[in-house]
């Protein structure tokens, strides 16, 4: 394995997801009593977590197979050109530059992405749209884990920045 993302939610995500928590073990509180409120307050919390975690449970990994985005694999002989985007260009990438055929994992909270060409003319996805926070590692990851192929050359063209 080369590169490993967790597509975890920001710090900011946590703190509003306990302030709610306390804010509903607060009006539980008032209309029940104390030990009602403190059990309510630790299931709130637990959900609060537990949704949190499961939210940001997505991996991006390069491996010996190829990209893996989430439960999707984009394996080598398929992978085609790597772009890397800044905010400016995914938001593009997302609204009126977007192809509606495209595979997206994408979560608004990540500013940056990968798009990813898929080489294979049978797929009905003609790129792949992946968030990441280190878009230039990650399409380096995929530029130097490419296989050789048997004349010795790479499958396909390196990463490259958007013009």
């Amino acid at each position: 394995m080369t590169y490993r993302e967790r597509l975890a939610v920001p710090a900011s995500w946590w703190v509003v997801g306990m302030f709610f928590a306390l804010t509903f073990v607060t009006a539980v509180g008032f209309y029940s009593g104390p030990w009602v409120a403190a059990g309510a307050g630790a299931l709130t919390a637990a959900a609060v977590a537990a949704s949190l975690v499961w939210y940001g449970r997505l991996l991006v990994v390069v491996d010996e197979v190829g990209l893996h985005a989430g439960g999707a694999v984009l394996e080598w002989p398929y992978l085609g050109e790597v772009l890397v985007l800044d905010r400016a260009a995914t938001r593009r990438r997302l609204g009126p530059d977007a192809d509606p055929a495209a595979w997206l994992l994408v979560r608004g909270f990540i500013p940056g992405s990968v798009e990813v060409a898929v080489a294979d003319r049978s797929d009905p996805h003609p790129y792949w749209l992946v968030s990441t926070r280190r878009a230039a590692q990650l399409a380096a990851a995929i530029g130097e884990s490419r296989p050789i192929s048997p004349t010795g050359e790479g499958s396909s063209a390196p990463a490259r920045l958007p013009q």
